[in-house]
């Protein structure tokens, strides 16, 4: 979505934070790749793509060395089918331990979904602009941080270290 997305993401302690990442955000000289291709990139698609398929395209992802991985959404079925299979795509890939796997959860309902499916990061997202906002989540930037709000309480409350990203 480009530079006029926000995004913040909480660890949900499924597994220790890899050595160096709390110092991420101010050693300019590390770079942080996020793979939102599984998400971002199918949710696009015309068709609905099988759970296998995204599976498997998951799991080349993480084998090509790639350490973070948005995987897919819990938003509801109705506005994006193409990522209703959500929690089967996630049971049905191969966990690494070096590998986050994330999903966005644009509510409280999506993340008890995300939780329950085992993700080890979730993700909310904002724009930058006010045209952005309105014509992607159908609100304006100050509703969409007060949207995130239970969002972020409730996955700190299930034991996110806090938020990034």
């Amino acid at each position: 979505h480009g530079p006029a997305m926000l995004s913040g993401c909480a660890r949900l302690g499924r597994r220790a934070a890899p050595a160096g990442a709390r110092r991420l955000a101010s050693d300019a000289a590390a770079v942080r790749v996020v793979e939102v291709g599984p998400r971002d990139g199918l949710q696009n698609e015309p068709s609905v793509v099988p759970a296998e398929a995204k599976a498997e395209f998951i799991n080349r992802l993480a084998s090509s060395g790639l350490k973070y991985i948005e995987a897919s959404s819990f938003v509801s079925p109705k506005a994006v089918p193409q990522l209703a299979d959500a929690a089967e795509v996630l049971s049905l890939v191969q966990r690494h331990p070096s590998v986050t796997l994330a999903a966005l959860t644009p509510n409280v309902k999506g993340l008890e979904r995300a939780l329950a499916a085992g993700v080890d990061e979730v993700a909310v997202f904002g724009a930058a602009s006010e045209t952005f906002s309105q014509r992607n989540i159908a609100c304006s930037i100050e509703e969409s941080l007060e949207r995130f709000r239970p969002v972020c309480e409730a996955a700190v409350a299930a034991g996110g270290a806090g938020a990034g990203g």
